[in-house]
Order: C-alpha cells, then structure tokens, then sequence
C-alpha cells in the first residue's frame, strides 16, 4: 500500500491560506492519484478487467503548526488513524516552510515525536525535506522575473531567529542575483532599498519569498507604497507569492518521492 501525506503549514487566520492550503493539497492529491493509476497499470489486471484504486482524498491532508483548535500532534494523530483505518501503514510528513528555522528543525519533530509514540508501530512516519530546500524554487522566481524590466533585486523573506537559517536563502538570492531583505530581522527591505538607491538604481523588484498570500504581503505591499513616496525616481515592481500552483505541487511531489 501507498503512503499517506500530511502536508504541514504555519497556519494563519486568514481564509486565503487556508484556501490556498486546500488547493494545493488537491493539486498533490492529483499527483498521488497518477501515481496510483501508474502503478496499478502496471501489474495484472484480473480476469473482470477491473481493478480498485483506492482514491487519493483519503491518503492527502493538511495541518497547521499554529491558529489551529488543536496541536498538531493531535492533528498527525487522527489523520494517522483515519489510514491506519484503511490499511495503510506510513505517513508522510511534508513541511511547507521556507526557510530551516525553528518551526521547521525543533516544533515539527517535536510534535512528530510526540504522535509517533501514542501512535505506537501501527504507522510509521517520515519527515520528508521542506519545501524550502528544493533547487527547483529559483527556477520558480526567475519564472516570474523573466518579464520584470529591472536593474535590482531585492529577495524579501521572513527571516528567523535561528542561527544559520538563512544560508539557503542568501544561496537562493545569489542565483537569482539578488541582494536579500528580511522582514522581521535585518538587514530591512528599507534599509536594501536605500542602499540600491545611492548606488543610481532606478528599477528595483521586491520578490517576495513566501509561500501563500497573507497579513506579512499585504503588510509588504503597503510598504511598497510607502517606498515609492519616500524614492519617487524609482520605479518599484512586487511580484506575487509563489501560491497554489502546479509547479509547487510538483516540487512537493518531488520531495514526497524522496
């Protein structure tokens, strides 16, 4: 039997994350039911011609680390049990963060830990890579960038508190030749900006390294705003968060298979 997947968020209280959740989680559950098909075409069929695929709805779920009613053990827990239910005897864990800080290396194998031993042998489960370690996410930016008409660039991320957290994106920034900006630690997207300024750049993109739309990139784009009062010779242009699109979906696949 196939493994299950829980797909494994921040969680917001904003319904668009939670909507942009859900799509992408039926975007994965597409790839799993091709795998399924795939693989079932594969053996031999019965002599009726007809062969039962178990659908993936079941084997594809979503949690939240936080704004959750419950902790995500107990989230893990249920969603393990409705496949032990089924037959199913492993569960994928797949962290959609961007960046190796604290909720990615510490909370997440805390709670995994936690549910994996109430949970006893019935099930075993694997964190799988986060979304953030997967070269395929600079093709993804450059993608967007191909059209922008731009001197600079500025790769804005969250940032963390965690020490060395932010190697992949400074890595990730360099690719895409670009300077990097964090919002909750510096160096600032102000402070980028100003720098870019005196050094006579006048077309500058902000690309905002985050997953889903939310409360940080509307936050960003009133800064934006605020940027082009405070710089009016500059010509400043945001790009979208990456979103619940097929590509992501298929870079989660990727690191599911792993």
């Amino acid at each position: 039997m196939p493994s299950a997947y829980l797909l494994v968020s921040h969680g917001s209280q904003d319904p668009r994350q939670i909507t942009a959740m859900q799509q992408l989680a039926s975007l994965v559950c597409k790839k799993v039911q091709q795998d399924l098909d795939d693989s079932n075409n594969q053996k031999d069929r019965p002599a009726s011609g007809v062969v039962s695929v178990p659908k993936c709805e079941i084997l594809v779920g979503t949690a939240y680390l936080e704004f959750s009613p419950e902790p995500l053990q107990n989230q893990i827990k249920k969603f393990a049990n409705i496949n032990i239910a089924k037959g199913y005897n492993c569960l994928k864990i797949l962290p959609l963060f961007l960046l190796p800080g604290v909720h990615v290396m510490e909370d997440i194998p805390s709670e995994v830990l936690i549910a994996s031993q109430a949970l006893g042998q019935d099930i075993m489960i694997n964190i799988q890579p986060y979304l953030g370690s997967h070269p395929g996410l600079g093709a993804l930016l450059e993608k967007q960038l191909a059209a922008t008409n731009v001197e600079a660039r500025i790769l804005l991320a969250h940032g963390s508190r965690r020490p060395l957290s932010h190697e992949p994106v400074e890595a990730l920034a360099e690719t895409l030749r670009s300077v990097t900006a964090y919002w909750s630690v510096e160096p600032s997207l102000e402070s980028r900006v100003q720098e870019l300024v005196i050094a006579g750049y006048k077309k500058i993109a902000i690309v905002p390294y985050f997953l889903f739309a939310g409360g940080i990139t509307d936050a960003i784009a009133r800064k934006q705003q605020e940027l082009k009062l405070q710089f009016p010779g500059v010509n400043f242009h945001l790009t979208e968060p990456l979103g619940a699109s097929v590509e992501v979906a298929d870079l989660i696949w990727d690191l599911i298979k792993r």
